[in-house]
């Protein structure tokens, strides 16, 4: 079937791998980041555009040399939320992953920030701040918390220091509506709307064999109303997440974990072994009812650990299969799940090409969307028969694989494009949707 051009605008439009429809269904969130597949981080402006008319809005452009990018919405009301870099950058203080922030806006008011992350940059640190950056963040179900991956500015600073902690990537949470005002001793301190923490245990040098990780990224909240844990009970909030364990040959390799999470959000404020804002020598300690559980074992198949294009895990609605891409024996990349209760990797699609892209469920969870073969692709959950959506097409003008997200009401998939702006063989990047 075809697919319908959305935008066609004389820059890049560039989306985010989930969370990029307003719940209606009726807007589509974007941001301007110039490259195909977003690296640069050079976009000004987050701006949606309305399915029914094509018809474009800014919600924020950014000030003072900044630039913004990577934005979300939540699933229940008009907020997005965005990463922001510096404004007036300088050169100890530019875009990095652990000198940004989130910020949220409203849709029925574009242009008025609200901090999301706060930060404290000098020791005594503040709980409920961090000390770095934040980075592709999105709303729990509920709308109650956002979590994001952190990168610590006080530990990259000090990297020479053999007595501190490493700046290792990590997932964090913020509580929203519980806001966080730091002392301004530093001038690039920040209050928060929100109360966040570090919710993943990371070690500079995992045992290897271990369960011990040295990175936790590409996040996803399990389940639109939570999940079964391993001991049967309902669990409320859990992230599902790609951790880096070091095999017994001692090879590096990503495998799913959960960080299960307080059921209630006030929870998350409650120190563990350590303060949740961390110390000049260490990096900030989860919350106390926080569990960091291991999902998957790979070390042994020939292709050990997630493989494939760069992609998020995703929780199936229901909460009962987390997704990921794993290689097959034949080293073909396909989608494979697992319960976040633990128990054997489930091997979904058995195509003959590769899953290419990153990847939603349905909303009814009975569906997957990505980009196989040069086209827009979906599996059946229940037969895993593979079903072609668009036209092949794996040239440069073929689906991109940032990006295939299905909408709230399960009717459409967006995605993007690239396309050749007039009179000219340059091409940017715009938004597509095709009817599932």
């Amino acid at each position: 079937m075809p697919a319908r051009q959305i935008t066609a605008a004389p820059h890049g439009q560039m989306l985010t791998n989930a969370g990029i429809w307003s719940p209606d269904s009726a807007w589509i969130l974007f941001d301007t980041r110039s490259g195909p597949d977003g690296s640069r981080f050079d976009g000004r402006r987050i701006g949606r555009v309305e399915l029914a008319t094509r018809r474009s809005e800014t919600l924020y452009e950014s000030r003072h040399g900044a630039c913004c990018g990577v934005v979300t919405a939540s699933p229940l009301d008009d907020r997005v939320v965005f990463i922001l870099g510096p404004e007036r950058p300088t050169a100890d203080w530019s875009y990095g992953p652990a000198r940004r922030q989130g910020i949220v806006v409203r849709a029925d008011r574009p242009g008025m920030i609200e901090p999301l992350d706060a930060r404290d940059l000098l020791s005594p640190f503040t709980p409920g701040a961090l000390r770095g950056g934040s980075h592709v963040h999105m709303f729990s179900p509920d709308g109650l918390l956002v979590s994001f991956t952190y990168e610590d500015a006080v530990l990259e600073a000090a990297a020479d220091d053999r007595s501190c902690e490493r700046n290792l990537r990590g997932v964090a949470v913020t509580i929203c509506g519980r806001p966080v005002v730091v002392p301004k001793t530093h001038p690039r301190n920040q209050d928060g709307s929100g109360f966040t923490v570090l919710v993943t245990r990371l070690h500079d040098r995992p045992e290897p064999g271990s369960d011990q990780i040295s990175k936790a990224f590409e996040e996803a909240w399990i389940g639109s109303s939570g999940y079964q844990g391993p001991n049967g009970s309902r669990r409320r909030y859990g992230l599902a997440f790609q951790g880096h364990v070091v095999t017994a040959a001692g090879r590096t390799i990503s495998e799913v974990y959960v960080a299960d999470l307080p059921e209630d959000p006030a929870g998350l404020a409650i120190p563990g072994d350590g303060p949740l804002a961390g110390t000049p020598l260490q990096r900030p300690r989860p919350p106390a009812g926080v569990l960091q559980r291991r999902l998957t074992f790979t070390a042994d198949r020939p292709h050990p650990g997630i493989q494939g294009p760069r992609h998020w895990l995703r929780s199936s609605p229901d909460g009962r299969r987390i997704g990921c891409l794993m290689r097959d024996d034949r080293g073909v990349v396909q989608l494979c799940t697992v319960s976040p209760a633990g128990g054997e990797t489930v091997q979904l699609t058995r195509d003959p090409w590769d899953v290419a892209s990153s990847f939603t469920w349905s909303p009814d969870g009975e569906r997957i969307a990505y980009v196989g073969d040069g086209s827009i692709m979906t599996v059946d959950v229940r037969t895993a028969a593979s079903r072609r959506l668009t036209a092949p097409d794996r040239g440069e003008s073929g689906p991109r694989p940032e990006a295939v997200v299905f909408s709230p009401d399960g009717l459409r998939i967006a995605f993007m494009a690239g396309v050749p702006l007039p009179g000219t063989q340059t091409k940017t990047n715009q938004i597509f949707v095709v009817d599932a």
